[in-house]
């Protein structure tokens, strides 16, 4: 992440963050944190065959002066383990204790996918796409509904952790519905290289939290069961960069440039079967018909280059070494003329 240091412009900052009440309650799950203390409070997931309960811990900490509540969820999906280290890292390092309202860490919300280093739930669901449940649904569905109910409504802002796919290595960026002016606000506080417009899944956690009035970010880094120190360091950056323009805790943003906003984006496929080898880094800018990668095959008969159609950046890339004819290879934007 950058080292300089960039301040930008908050006036319009106390229209925008809830004042909070200092008189009011915070209760979570059926327990209460007063202003100045913290909890860890274990929410249930299931019941297992053995009688036993399966739960996950919630790290709250309040701060003496009331403010906004921001989440940072990781773990959505159990084999995104970047997300979970960009929770874990801000809590070790203290940086979950708040000058000013409440930090909610939760670092690993489907447990059992982290378990089984799986992306579902055990039976076979995304987590990410039964929002926002239903208290006789599936097994994922009750538990996303227990956190739309007791969890949700506590909060103000949210950031969600995710990384690419299995064989899909997404460079850091932040996704938003460009359209949401809060939002992309604090997507260019975030500080990540790029912004890209993303309209809500249905089903998904941003859609139920949007339908709820959060403001809530989706940070993207890295590819699932793959651990990348650049990833979760910008991550954990641009989280207090929120923090930080949310009067959370102390000290200046930390922003280098002004990231570039991707309105558009699309796949590029491969035109044929064969060995793939990417030959342009990921999140970087290439020129219209730079050759960015090839395909060959494993006797040496033939080597097909792929070149880039247009002016765009890179922000995606497939890392497997074989391809069929079809597969996605680069994701990238597409601009405006």
């Amino acid at each position: 992440m950058p080292t300089s240091t960039t301040k930008t412009k908050t006036e319009s900052l106390d229209n925008l963050l809830p004042k909070g009440n200092s008189d009011k309650k915070f209760m979570i799950l059926g327990q209460e944190i007063k202003m100045g203390e913290s909890a860890i409070i274990e929410m249930e997931v299931a019941k297992l065959h053995t009688q036993n309960s399966l739960s996950i811990p919630i790290i709250v900490e309040r701060s003496a002066t009331d403010g906004p509540v921001l989440l940072l969820l990781g773990g959505v999906h159990g084999d995104e383990i970047n997300g979970v280290a960009i929770v874990r890292d801000i809590i070790r390092k203290n940086y979950n204790k708040p000058t000013r309202g409440t930090i909610i860490c939760i670092p690993v919300f489907n447990v059992f996918g982290y378990l089984n280093q799986r992306r579902e739930f055990p039976d076979g669901r995304d987590l990410n796409r039964v929002f926002p449940g239903a208290p006789k649904g599936s097994l994922a569905s009750q538990f996303a509904y227990q956190f739309t109910e007791e969890i949700a409504p506590l909060v103000d802002y949210v950031l969600d952790f995710h990384t690419g796919a299995s064989d899909r290595f997404n460079s850091p960026h932040v996704r938003c519905d460009l359209t949401q002016t809060e939002a992309l606000e604090l997507a260019k506080i975030f500080g990540a290289p790029l912004i890209v417009h993303s309209i809500n899944i249905a089903k998904s956690i941003r859609e139920t939290l949007n339908k709820m009035g959060k403001t809530i970010l989706l940070f993207e880094g890295g590819k699932s069961l793959q651990l990348d120190q650049s990833v979760v360091n910008c991550g954990v950056e641009g989280t207090l960069n929120v923090m930080r323009y949310l009067q959370m805790h102390e000290g200046e943003l930390n922003l280098e440039e002004q990231p570039f906003i991707i309105k558009d984006s699309k796949w590029l496929r491969a035109p044929h079967s064969g060995i793939f080898e990417p030959l342009a880094k990921n999140g970087s800018r290439v020129q219209h018909k730079t050759i960015i990668g090839r395909i060959s095959d494993p006797y040496g008969e033939f080597e097909k280059k792929i070149s880039a159609p247009f002016d765009c950046y890179i922000f995606g890339l497939n890392t497997a070494p074989i391809v069929y004819k079809g597969d996605a290879l680069f994701h990238v934007s597409v601009e405006e003329k």
